[in-house]
């Protein structure tokens, strides 16, 4: 049984985008390259035509991935959060004891994952030790440059 998928609606938007786009963009636009190519004449000497091929082959293994994970993807309900502990879609304010600085992250679906944005994916080393936990506790996360000891400053959504 495949796992289940975990996503905002705002995620799970943009996925059904990028397959539409694919279905309805790219996958038109290699069908015409594929024509051309084939137009060409010869296809067992015509390198365009492999070409065109692989090319396709990649798109068809991508679109059949994306829906895949928008068929298990499940819409968490923002409105269900709770933030008396450390969870999916909290943004969690913390402080590094060693240098102290303040960060500030929202725990998302990997599939959100934007280190830019704040956003770290829940299955990260730094969030899956602030999992759980609540306001000011201590955690030691282990990264790979060593343990880093956090504080819990605030939970919020």
């Amino acid at each position: 049984m495949s796992e289940v998928l975990y996503v905002t609606e705002e995620g799970l938007q943009k996925l059904k985008e990028e397959l539409e786009h694919l279905r309805t963009v790219e996958r038109p636009m290699i069908s015409k390259m594929l024509a051309d190519a084939r137009d060409k004449g010869d296809l067992t000497e015509n390198a365009e035509y492999a070409a065109a091929k692989e090319v396709q082959g990649m798109l068809e293994a991508k679109i059949a991935k994306l829906e895949d994970v928008v068929a298990r993807s499940r819409i968490i309900d923002e409105t269900k959060i709770d933030t008396s502990t450390v969870g999916i879609l909290n943004k969690v304010k913390i402080r590094n004891m060693m240098n102290n600085t303040i960060m500030e992250y929202q725990l998302v679906p990997e599939s959100e994952a934007n280190f830019k944005l704040g956003k770290i994916a829940v299955s990260s080393p730094i969030a899956q030790g602030l999992m759980g936990k609540k306001v000011g506790e201590t955690v030691e996360i282990k990264v790979p440059s060593g343990i880093i000891p956090l504080e819990i400053i605030s939970i919020s959504i």
